[in-house]
């Protein structure tokens, strides 16, 4: 098996982070973007896209913060969305945790790219 790397992809988003925290931490926001349908069952997380699906573990919550999901079937990769925000300027920052196949990152960019791409449009940002 290819090893996987951890890679990292920060993204300005222009909302609030209480907000954008619960499009990315509730199943009702996660479904708006990131899959085409989330069910949850206490802390697991299982997302369904196009004749797919795929279980994950909330792992990690900080309010408005940060939100880390484990993959349930597979082992030491999860996936996190931390929000950071400026202090200067007060720019929200969504900085995303994910872990790619090191021949695999670009398409991993992509893909990401176009979550978020998703999400700003749902949040008009």
């Amino acid at each position: 098996m290819a090893e996987k790397v951890k890679v990292q992809f920060e993204y300005v988003i222009n909302c609030s982070p209480k907000v954008l925290f619960n499009r990315l931490s509730t199943a009702s926001g996660l479904a708006e973007w990131f899959a085409d349908d989330v069910r949850v069952q206490g802390k697991r997380y299982t997302f369904f896209w196009e004749g797919s699906e795929q279980t994950a573990e909330m792992t990690l919550r900080k309010e408005n913060r940060l939100v880390r999901f484990s993959w349930i079937d597979e082992d030491d990769t999860w996936f996190e969305f931390k929000i950071s925000q400026d202090e200067l300027t007060g720019d929200v920052s969504l900085i995303v945790v994910d872990f790619s196949e090191e021949d695999e990152v670009d398409e991993t960019r992509e893909l990401w790219n176009t979550q978020i791409s998703d999400l700003k449009h749902i949040l008009g940002s």
